[in-house]
């Protein structure tokens, strides 16, 4: 059972550990759980958001502007004023960026008031859209890992494009449906032409340091599994609508709000109303912050990021791979090195560390670290050895337990199982110390019980037995009759194996005595027990044939032991001298000489134990 097992288990473990090894492989380059990982960054970007807003003022197209103006759109007429009470001099705002488009004409004096406006003031962004290759219905839903060029772009009329800043507001969505990134730049392949993003320009029109932002190439960031298209940068949401100065579109045309809320500030006009948002589609999304955002909100995020000069990494596959592998490889090994709840208390330990350095990370550094891979395969090889060395321990302690759990003390059996002991299952040579013990006066006993007294009246004295030599590391062999043979130093190593045999066997007739006096009184019979020990080498081990096989020691010095015992008295307990050289400083012995035993040429000198030492 012993070794075998073990090899065979760590066979076992061998094989799943490499083909655990292929499926995380497979997984992450699937990125099967990158869901996980975008929870996780979603989270950790939430929990990071110090909501401080820098001079950003939110102007909405909201509810209460539609019942002053009615419904949308309105005539165009009405941005010529708008702009004027928005630039009011010594007030004026950095940049006004409209999320609005004005592709299309509509009445002529309208678009010439709006557009003479327009004319009046450089500060002014207006929408550009970049349509994708496929992009049939002009949304504006596109993937991060698309290369960013537009089919053509879809511009202002030429009567305001011409007096205004023109940028993209295309915007970009994880698959999952997230907006977690932004495209800086989009080129036309119409005619090569490049248009900045809303925010871009407008950041770069109050002053933030753009250089930076320009040109991000860096081929070990990724996302969503794929390396992130040139000029794509992941927004730092830092702020939510409530975070920035946001007031209705009707107040700031009736002049009801003062002039110098705008004053050097970046304003942006957008939809926030229910109806007007929700009709299109196009004007709200998730964000990792939110899960319904305006998207004129989602521009402040990127400006205030842009103003704030702050990125957000992620950290590279490389460091990914060798946290996964180094967290895979510790926990195959540590299962089989430690015990189970120290196993466990360290898993639980490293998982939480993983996730405080990945959160430490971020916090300070603004670097994402994709642990869901790491987790997972330190996760799985711990699983799958604790399992297997669980096994492994609960068959050594089963075939323990069967094998010797009736004979030996339970402290042994542990003993055994704890520290991993290989039982043999053949025949080996050992010294250990057999005690032999036959009960006297059981014949008349027998003839005077019924069965189930004579039963219930064994039982008893084995009991007693029993417990005596399991209290003292001895294994019970076995029951023949009214006789016992019980081992010392088999199968565990016992030290003093020679004292603790005659101390089992001295207990054992002083147990009798109480037993032999509720006998006498009862049934009226005597009854007690003669004992003989010897020591020396023997073949211990699993004996026997196919069909029966019991753990037993043979050889002469268990003869001698049987020997010794057949020759006493009852109540007696002798020794051989082997015994008797080992235990004499512990046990007052009386030499009774010599004999001649069955089948040995030569005497025996043996010694009958009579007490204990005085102190």
């Amino acid at each position: 059972m012993g070794k075998s097992l073990r090899e065979k288990i760590k066979r076992i473990a061998i094989v799943l550990n490499i083909i655990f090894l292929f499926v995380l492989f497979v997984v992450y380059q699937l990125r099967a759980l990158q869901s996980i990982d975008n929870m996780i960054f979603d989270s950790g970007m939430k929990r990071a958001a110090d909501h401080y807003a820098h001079d950003i003022v939110v102007v909405a197209i909201d509810d209460e502007s539609l019942q002053e103006l009615g419904r949308f759109p309105w005539d165009r007429a009405v941005y010529a004023p708008f702009l004027d009470m928005l630039n009011q001099p010594g007030n004026e705002p950095k940049a006004i960026g409209f999320d609005i488009v004005f592709n299309e004409e509509s009445d002529p004096d309208s678009d010439a008031a709006f557009s003479e406006a327009l004319a009046a003031y450089d500060n002014v962004i207006l929408p550009v859209i970049g349509v994708m290759e496929g992009d049939f219905d002009n949304t504006t839903t596109l993937h991060p890992d698309e290369y960013p060029g537009a089919v053509r772009f879809e511009k202002p009329i030429a009567a305001f494009s011409d007096y205004a800043h023109l940028a993209n507001i295309n915007r970009v969505v994880s698959v999952d449906g997230v907006i977690r990134q932004t495209w800086l730049k989009v080129q036309s392949q119409e005619d090569g032409e490049v248009l900045p993003s809303l925010a871009y320009v407008a950041a770069g029109m109050a002053g933030a340091d753009l250089a930076k932002y320009d040109g991000l190439t860096d081929p070990g960031k990724r996302f969503d599994g794929k390396a992130v298209a040139k000029n794509t940068m992941t927004i730092d949401y830092q702020i939510v609508p409530e975070d920035v100065i946001t007031v209705p579109f009707s107040q700031v045309l009736y002049g009801e709000i003062d002039p110098s809320v705008f004053k050097d500030s970046i304003v942006l006009v957008g939809f926030t109303a229910a109806g007007l948002s929700d009709e299109s589609g196009q004007d709200s999304g998730t964000t990792p912050i939110s899960k319904h955002m305006r998207l004129v909100y989602v521009h402040a995020n990127i400006i205030n990021q842009m103003l704030s000069g702050t990125e957000v990494g992620f950290a590279p596959d490389w460091a990914v791979i060798l946290l996964t592998l180094l967290l895979f490889g510790l926990f195959i090994f540590i299962p089989w090195k430690l015990k189970n709840v120290f196993s466990i208390l360290l898993f639980l330990a490293v998982v939480l560390g993983v996730m405080y350095g990945q959160r430490l990370l971020y916090d300070t550094e603004r670097i994402h670290a994709n642990i869901v891979y790491a987790v997972l395969a330190m996760t799985l090889a711990y699983l799958v050895n604790v399992s297997l060395k669980s096994y492994l321990e609960s068959s050594q302690k089963s075939f323990v337990t069967r094998q010797f759990g009736r004979y030996i003390s339970p402290d042994l059996v542990k003993e055994i199982v704890s520290k991993d002991m290989d039982i043999e299952l053949g025949g080996n040579s050992k010294h250990i110390t057999i005690l032999f013990l036959d009960i006297r006066g059981f014949t008349p006993l027998s003839e005077k019980l019924s069965p189930p007294e004579l039963v219930d009246t064994l039982n008893t004295m084995f009991n007693m037995i029993t417990q005596t030599t399991l209290a003292n590391q001895g294994t019970i062999d076995k029951f023949i009759g009214d006789a016992a043979m019980i081992l010392f130093n088999a199968p565990l190593d016992v030290a003093e194996h020679e004292r603790l045999a005659v101390k089992t066997a001295y207990e054992i007739q002083q147990g009798m005595n109480v037993i032999r006096e509720q006998i006498r009184e009862k049934y009226g019979c005597e009854v007690n027990v003669g004992i003989g020990i010897n020591t020396g080498g023997v073949v211990v081990g699993n004996i026997g044939s196919y069909l029966r096989v019991d753990y037993t020691a043979i050889g002469d010095n268990v003869n001698i032991a049987a020997r010794i015992e057949s020759s006493t008295k009852p109540g007696q307990i002798m020794v051989s001298e082997a015994v008797y050289e080992q235990t004499k400083e512990h046990f007052l012995y009386e030499d009774a000489g010599e004999k001649m035993f069955k089948g040995k040429s030569q005497p025996i000198r043996i010694y009958e134990v009579v007490g204990l030492p005085s102190l």
